[in-house]
């Protein structure tokens, strides 16, 4: 699964790489948890990329109840195409939210240990997303939401967790967002080379932020 990550260079720069002129304000952060907003880049009516800010939690546009959006963070690979909360989105609704890493916990017997995940090259890159618009039926208020697409982890990621997030690149990205139906058969396969390093607890208590969160506190693994 993913349920931490991390988005800090300029946003503009970001968005400069993955076809977007513009950027928000969006503020460097180091442990962003579910239900907060991320920034995201999807195509708008027009079919002109945007950037724009979701709450993390994906809200089906027929939920009665925005509460559900919280326990639906993770969509799999392997079923979203038919699962009612998200075939209409995967369909219609794609989107890629911006990081520059990942945190995982590697279980040692009772011990969980936090990593931090990122491109070897440390450039950023981005998440495989789906987005919704839900609308209260008594205010009228809308409220746009994401979910994260995961799939089962590559030879890399194993040993830490047996899922990860679809991990894409600028080129890889173009592919997301056009639609294509086949691109999750083989996505882990296809993600970019991976490091990852053992991290302080700290980033367990999601009130915590700071660059100190990502500071090595271990072997890096490449």
């Amino acid at each position: 699964m993913c349920g931490r990550f991390a988005f800090y260079p300029p946003s503009e720069a970001t968005a400069a790489l993955f076809g977007v002129d513009g950027a928000l304000a969006v503020e460097a952060r180091y442990n962003i948890a579910p239900t907060q907003f991320v920034a995201a880049i999807r195509d708008d009516e027009r079919q002109q990329r945007e950037l724009v800010m979701l709450r993390w939690g994906l809200v089906p546009f027929w939920a009665r109840d925005p509460a559900i959006g919280n326990r639906m963070i993770n969509a799999r690979a392997e079923t979203v195409a038919e699962k009612p909360s998200y075939r209409a989105a995967f369909r219609h609704r794609r989107c890629v939210v911006l990081a520059d890493g990942f945190y995982e916990w590697h279980r040692d017997g009772d011990v969980k240990t936090p990593h931090f995940i990122s491109l070897a090259s440390g450039e950023p890159f981005a998440l495989a997303g789906l987005w919704e618009n839900w609308k209260d039926r008594e205010t009228g208020e809308s409220l746009q939401s994401t979910t994260l697409i995961t799939t089962v982890a590559n030879d890399f990621m194993q040993p830490l967790h047996h899922r990860m997030p679809v991990i894409l690149q600028s080129d890889t990205a173009d592919e997301w967002l056009s639609g294509s139906i086949d691109y999750l058969q083989d996505a882990a396969q296809r993600a970019p080379p991976l490091r990852a390093w053992p991290v302080s607890r700290s980033v367990n208590n999601a009130r915590n932020q700071g660059e100190r969160l990502i500071d090595p506190d271990g072997e890096i693994i490449q």
